[in-house]
């Protein structure tokens, strides 16, 4: 997805090939190649090695944005071996023995219901010589989604809806989603057993953690009603009575087992993300994860001979600030050289989150570029960020790309509308400020790029 440029290229074109450069380098078909391999009856995965011939069965079961794609690749990798399967996602891909099953995101539908009760359905009937590999990724907490026993689909949807406008950060949203669905937590994996689980994770989640990605269906980590509750008091104001309900139940079923629980503790390789909590023969591999796009963001700078700083992978907070955060730092190398000498590409990652009051439109990464104009006024600084499954927020659009000049000093006033009424895709689509990559196939969190002054050919053609 990058670009070849007769003359050298501009701030703008710099910025939009780094983060092409990092979406392409964490799609599926690229990740499954670098990580899986198939030599005759040997599958390896990160070096991990399983002999398909031991299993009578091979099923593909798993959801998210990059479920279809890594489906695909999976049936390339597998050959005769792969007996069928199952997965949910948003973005379409072209399969001949795994079923692509159609869903919804960022929040759960009837479709997204159905296509995991068959997924979960399929799973059960797993035996000791059955292989269950499952495609997990960013997307998977809406996608691959069923509510637990007696909680309604519109009660689910209505908590992640609201904790979703809350500003409520990821983790928590996840420890909900995680205490009230039956495929969460692990549940994936239980449906299974006692078949041999494998886990392949496209992390969009700080930190890679597999319980949190898509809310953990391979992965248990027992998630605590009691912090859920919490959760849901803090961020909202009214809880449904069915959740409610489910809440008590499930507090009161926990307490005489959670002190063995902690006494037990769990086999976690750091690594791999094996894990023995609750659940007999899972492995979890992380294939890729944020710095997936960021090194790849950064290896491209560099050809385009521009020196490069990666700020953090983890960084969370209200998109405009991080916005302007990023700016000022922009700035500061173009003014002082430091904290990095220009002509500089400076790159981060991780996931911010927008608080919404009202009914506008726009997304986190459209927040966190028109939040970084305030400091950009009159500077040849360029800010662009994205979420790499091409869809930022609820929006049509992967992110957006501004400059010193996308905000004129008569447009100051709108500007600074749009992001207290937490409406920017209008005010950036009418100044041509947005991306759109259209559904990229995969989701390894945001990445965002500061691009600060041109390279000495550059320059020298000025």
């Amino acid at each position: 997805m990058t670009h070849d440029h007769p003359d050298s290229p501009t701030p703008e074109q710099v910025a939009l090939d780094c983060l092409h450069a990092g979406i392409d380098a964490a799609h599926p078909r690229h990740v499954v190649r670098r990580k899986l391999s198939r030599d005759g009856s040997v599958l390896t995965v990160d070096g991990e090695s399983f002999d398909l011939d031991s299993f009578s069965t091979v099923l593909v079961l798993g959801g998210g944005n990059a479920a279809g794609e890594m489906a695909t690749s999976l049936e390339t990798t597998l050959g005769d071996y792969l007996s069928g399967g199952t997965v949910v996602t948003d973005t379409p891909a072209e399969t001949e023995t795994i079923e692509v099953r159609p869903g919804d995101h960022p929040l759960p539908s009837e479709r997204n219901r159905d296509a995991t009760e068959d997924i979960l359905s399929a799973a059960e009937g797993a035996d000791d010589e059955t292989l269950v590999i499952a495609p997990i990724s960013g997307g998977g907490s809406a996608l691959l989604s069923a509510p637990a026993e007696g909680i309604s689909l519109d009660s689910f949807r209505t908590v992640t809806e609201g904790l979703l406008r809350s500003g409520a950060d990821i983790h928590d949203i996840n420890t909900v989603r995680r205490a009230l669905s039956s495929v969460k937590d692990g549940g994936l994996a239980e449906a299974a057993a006692p078949a041999r689980v494998v886990g392949l994770v496209v992390s969009d989640v700080i930190g890679d953690d597999p319980a949190v990605v898509a809310s953990g269906p391979t992965y248990s980590s027992r998630a605590s009603a009691e912090d859920a509750s919490a959760i849901l008091n803090e961020f909202l104001d009214d809880v449904p009575a069915d959740i409610e309900t489910a809440l008590e139940t499930l507090e009161s079923a926990a307490a005489p087992s959670e002190s063995a629980a902690v006494a037990g503790g769990d086999a976690v390789d750091s690594e791999n993300g094996t894990s023995d909590s609750g659940v007999e023969n899972v492995t979890n591999f992380v294939l890729a994860d944020n710095w997936t796009a960021i090194d790849a963001a950064a290896e491209r700078a560099r050809e385009m001979a521009y020196s490069t700083l990666v700020l953090s992978s983890r960084i969370g907070g209200e998109a405009a600030e991080v916005g302007r955060t990023h700016a000022a730092i922009g700035v500061e190398s173009a003014a002082t050289g430091n904290p990095v000498e220009p002509p500089a590409v400076i790159l981060s990652g991780g996931e911010t989150t927008v608080t919404v009051d009202g009914d506008g439109v726009g997304g986190p990464n459209q927040e966190f570029a028109l939040g970084a104009t305030r400091e950009l006024q009159g500077s040849e600084i360029v800010v662009a960020g994205v979420d790499t499954d091409g869809l930022d927020g609820s929006t049509d659009a992967a992110g957006a790309l501004v400059d010193g000049e996308t905000v004129q000093p008569e447009d100051r006033a709108a500007a600074r509308a749009a992001l207290r009424d937490h409406d920017t895709y209008p005010f950036l689509d009418e100044r041509d400020a947005l991306i759109e990559t259209g559904e990229t196939g995969t989701n390894v969190n945001d990445l965002r790029v500061v691009v600060v002054g041109g390279t000495d050919e550059e320059n020298s053609s000025k």
